[in-house]
């Protein structure tokens, strides 16, 4: 269940009343020692129906085995244990929690190679696939490999999918229409590039291409569909699978360089599986709003579901949200924050989060240094609610962008609502 803070509220009453322990109640919401409670503020709640205490020479496989779950099913009922395996006698474990989960979904997720292995850790049992960002490549079709062995290392360990991520990102680190341009006229560049893809995935465990190509210019359209058809077939016959990421679209004709060249119905019939990057509607340099409003979201997925089956699709959950300056620095770039740290820094100011409910998203404003700010992020309502879309709607699944940041509540969520596909069945 979800709690909402109210004002005067405390850590040890809320855990009081709702028959649960401090420590469980801070862990599922991650809150740091000390940080007082927000008015507002989302708190996900877990009430274990069956625990066990560790005992000497007790071993997670063991004990998983005993009470007929997987380990990644006890990992997610004990998140802590994700980064911190080893048991300790007298630790108390969950081995159920009251409730069944509500939906089964595909669940992935974007890491770049140097995020915080605890941040990853806590995401991993939940995860069917870990998208590795990025791969890219040169003009003349050269790949270029981020040093991703660290993150395969650890998505096999917990059991999860490789998704190989090629992005048309140039070598300043940005979306270039130029460089996608380029390399989508250049049908050698493009043999070259899948010509070298295919060892690295099969040498190193991926099963499956997401490609994610943005502001792809118009008139490459066709020569963007034609990679893509390209690449299915040679991953197809090597028993792989090829995923694309899809601008956020609610007609076909939608005008502009994000959208133009991503054709939902002919890349829908290529590729396996899409995500539809259902964010950013609140962004750096625009008037501050939410990054994922549910009615915006909505709309993007009712018309996808008209283009592409609704078994390919993910939707896509922002895991970010934004701090703007207002007043006359309206200008000034807003600053990323991460879900976790939005709620610090509200506790820091004093603020008082709101959730809009049109939107179905938090916010709150502060003060600070003679500016007023305001805040949209993410918490356990706006997630839920995008989760219970993607049910709705028979998609597949969700995808997460990103991993980068700690949001234990949302996994703290998922382990309540959400029963995970995976690639050798069902957690």
């Amino acid at each position: 269940m979800i709690y909402v803070v109210q004002p005067g509220d405390t850590l040890a009453a809320i855990a009081r009343a709702q028959g649960v322990s401090i420590a469980r109640l801070r862990s599922d919401n991650g809150l740091p020692a000390g940080q007082p409670l927000v008015p507002g503020q989302a708190l996900v709640v877990l009430r274990p129906r069956e625990t066990y205490e560790v005992r000497p020479g007790d071993t997670l496989y063991g004990i998983a085995g005993a009470a007929g779950l997987t380990v990644n099913r006890l990992l997610q009922y004990n998140p802590t244990l994700a980064a911190h395996p080893d048991l300790i006698p007298g630790q108390l474990l969950t081995l159920r929690l009251e409730g069944e989960p509500e939906m089964t979904l595909t669940v992935g997720g974007y890491a770049y190679p140097h995020v915080v292995e605890e941040v990853l850790a806590g995401a991993l049992p939940f995860l069917t696939d870990l998208s590795v960002f990025f791969y890219g490549f040169q003009d003349d079709g050269t790949l270029v490999e981020p040093p991703d062995g660290g993150l395969i290392a650890r998505a096999k360990a917990f059991g999860a999918g490789l998704m190989l991520v090629l992005a048309s990102i140039d070598g300043s680190e940005t979306f270039s229409s130029d460089h996608v341009s380029r390399f989508l006229r250049d049908e050698g560049a493009q043999d070259k590039i899948l010509a070298a893809l295919l060892p690295v995935m099969v040498e190193k465990g991926y099963r499956g291409l997401d490609v994610d190509f943005e502001y792809i210019p118009p008139e490459d359209k066709e020569k963007f569909l034609a990679f893509l058809g390209k690449a299915r077939d040679l991953l197809h016959a090597h028993g792989l699978v090829l995923h694309a990421a899809l601008a956020p679209k609610t007609r076909p004709d939608q005008p502009g360089l994000l959208y133009e060249a991503h054709d939902y119905a002919a890349v829908g019939a290529i590729v396996d599986s899409v995500l539809l990057m259902t964010y950013e509607w609140g962004y750096a340099y625009g008037t501050p709003m939410a990054v994922a409003p549910l009615p915006q979201v909505r709309e993007v997925a009712e018309y996808a579901v008209t283009e592409i089956p609704p078994w390919k699709l993910q939707l896509g959950l922002p895991n970010y949200g934004y701090d703007w300056t207002l007043s006359h620095a309206a200008h000034r770039r807003a600053r990323v924050v991460g879900n976790q740290e939005a709620v610090t820094l509200a506790a820091r100011t004093g603020a008082v989060i709101q959730y809009d409910g049109q939107a179905q998203a938090p916010t709150f404003r502060y003060r600070q240094d003679g500016w007023d700010h305001q805040v949209w992020f993410e918490d356990a309502r706006s997630i839920g609610a995008k989760l219970r879309l993607a049910q709705e709607l028979d998609l597949a699944g969700v995808g997460y962008w990103s991993l980068m940041r700690p949001f234990a509540q949302n996994w703290a969520l998922l382990s309540q609502t959400v029963r995970v596909r995976r690639g050798e069945g069902t957690l």
